[in-house]
């Protein structure tokens, strides 16, 4: 069994969003623009809805889980 690439995708997004968030918190701006607000702004906003979506799916990474989601979806 293979995790899906749904999952990899979803779980790296949320890693470069909350790096993000620790760049910006530490007075960092990855995101270029001038205002620092917005730059707070965007960078709470991308990490908020990447960390609802990234955990909104089943995330499936071990053996077990990646069994059960066979088994789900052979009861369907």
């Amino acid at each position: 069994m293979k995790v899906s690439t749904g999952t990899i995708t979803r779980t790296v997004i949320l890693a470069l969003a909350l790096v993000n968030q620790i760049l910006t918190m530490a007075g960092y701006s990855p995101i270029p623009i001038a205002d620092e607000t917005v730059t707070e702004l965007i960078a709470t906003s991308a990490t908020v809805i990447t960390a609802l979506i990234a955990f909104w799916k089943n995330n499936s990474f071990t053996q077990a889980a990646l069994r059960g989601d066979e088994v789900m979806k052979s009861l369907k």
